[in-house]
């Protein structure tokens, strides 16, 4: 393959062996001064091996990484920075009990005489910040800020050095629409400096607003390379999957029957305000709106988490205004929270033991408030099954499964106390499209069987492809209702962006 100087990185046949794998088979990548080159896969398709490996986080059994025309042997993260490669890796890397600044040049303090000049440091963090327009105080220790925060340290640590190419790895996860725009405003800055950007993303959105070049890769393998503004979302989730976007999105027959939740001028401590809703067996309703609008919020109110203030709850005809998530789930109500890791798994348990915690406090126990080892198996393998959990990873630790495989784990905690009503709150966030497929099936399978549905998504797509009624949420109350052939993507843009009406 010739070798173009221009390029800022370059790798040539690059491929990596694992035992008992071929993580990455042969791939030819490259990446132009001022370009934002996106990488897209499913999860366990190459991607993350691609980018430890020009990151200094791996090295490559076989192939070349060449800069500007010429090979580089990359032993180390700090290697590669010294070469202007700098990662933002999805899974933080930051210490909680350091301070933000602390955190921001954390190997890289430059001491005086042996000693840390903590004032510098704070001096050097500020204007970083203050550069990148992100509002933080460099004297706050990490574990006391919010995920988008800690994202945005992460973000910053990319921008701390001299830059050539920057990795972005699903950047966008955490940050509200504010912070990504931001974000997308210092790629642009960068590239008009003539660094270049590798972007991991799953949001289809953000590729074609972003990106100039796609590579999809499949199975370790480079599938092809194409145009970010001229390529269809159907054409890439074909060339990433293999399958068309009509097997991506099942059709869900909506049968409503008997009202389970009666949510009815409802107010948290966390920003609801005067919400009513209701869902009925057989239907799967969709809350759509802004990051912050109270989506979330409101179905973390009535399952519990969050503090009722005013207003009423009623689950299939019991007032529960005021229960507690426990009570909840023994009731039938299965919440699925958006952040699997803080509040969705425990990470050191294997998949086998977090699928199994939910019955404990069902009505699947038995004598004595126990639950029999032969019944948590049993159920534990059926759960598994629905969602498609290879069997190998069931008695792995939840902490080293993909986030797709996560995900399904979660899921599984549902399906294995066979609930009366689900809350998906945001059900497939950093997931891959072919997991996604998995999961869809699931609610499908779950609202034709007789189960009621929220889904809480801020994937219009998904909020569109799967609801049969839609509620979108404004400034935590809710803006207005949709069904049938009104729910579309204007219709409900309509609604996200109203301004409130004013008295006359």
């Amino acid at each position: 393959m010739p070798v173009s100087a221009s390029d800022l990185i370059e790798t040539v046949a690059l491929t990596k062996h694992y035992p008992g794998v071929k993580a990455l088979d042969g791939v030819d990548f490259s990446l132009a001064p001022g370009e934002v080159h996106v990488l897209f896969g499913e999860n366990g398709a190459g991607k993350s091996t691609l980018i430890n490996l020009l990151a200094g986080v791996n090295q490559p059994t076989s192939g070349q990484i060449l800069m500007e025309g010429r090979e580089v042997r990359l032993h180390s993260v700090l290697d590669a920075r010294k070469h202007g490669v700098s990662a933002v890796f999805q899974e933080f890397s930051l210490v909680p009990t350091l301070t933000v600044a602390e955190n921001l040049f954390l190997g890289d303090e430059s001491p005086r005489h042996g000693f840390i000049d903590r004032r510098a440091l704070a001096a050097r963090a500020r204007e970083l910040l203050a550069d990148l327009q992100f509002d933080l105080d460099p004297a706050r220790r990490v574990s006391t800020l919010s995920r988008a925060e800690q994202q945005m340290v992460e973000i910053a640590k990319g921008f701390r050095s001299r830059l050539r190419v920057l990795i972005l790895d699903e950047p966008t996860a955490s940050l509200t629409d504010r912070e990504t725009e931001r974000l997308f405003t210092l790629i642009a800055r960068i590239q008009a400096e003539g660094a270049g950007v590798i972007y991991i993303t799953h949001r289809m959105q953000e590729i074609a607003r972003v990106g100039d070049r796609v590579t999809v890769l499949r199975d370790g393998r480079k599938i092809g390379t194409v145009d970010a503004k001229a390529t269809s979302e159907d054409r890439l989730i074909e060339m990433m999957t293999g399958r068309t976007i009509s097997e991506i999105y099942p059709t869900i027959a909506a049968n409503p029957g008997e009202i389970l939740l009666e949510v009815e001028g409802l107010a948290s401590g966390a920003g609801v305000r005067d919400a009513s809703i209701t869902v009925r067996r057989g239907e799967v309703v969709g809350l759509a709106g802004l990051v912050g609008s109270g989506k979330s919020e409101l179905m973390r109110a009535v399952f519990g988490v969050d503090r009722v203030t005013a207003g009423s709850v009623r689950f299939k005809g019991v007032d529960v205004t005021h229960a507690r998530p426990g009570e909840m789930l023994r009731r039938g109500l299965f919440y699925l929270p958006p952040d699997r890791k803080a509040e969705g798994l425990v990470l050191a348990f294997t998949a086998r033991a977090n699928i199994a915690l939910p019955a404990l406090r069902s009505k699947l126990k038995g004598r004595f408030g126990l639950l029999s080892g032969k019944r948590r198996e049993a159920l534990t393998r059926t759960a598994g099954q629905q969602v498609e959990l290879a069997e190998r990873n069931a008695g792995r630790a939840v902490a080293v499964l993909s986030g797709g495989n996560q995900q399904k784990v979660l899921f599984a905690k549902g399906l294995g106390i066979n609930a009366d009503l689900y809350v998906l709150d945001e059900p497939t966030v950093g997931v891959d499209v072919g997991t996604r497929s998995a999961l869809y099936t699931l609610i499908k399978r779950l609202c034709e069987g007789g189960a009621g549905v929220v889904l809480v998504s801020s994937d219009l797509p998904e909020v569109l492809h799967l609801s049969h009624r839609v509620y979108v949420t404004r400034l935590g109350t809710i803006a207005g209702e949709r069904h049938g052939a009104d729910i579309n993507e204007a219709s409900l843009l309509g609604l996200f962006f109203e301004r409130e009406r004013t008295a006359a």
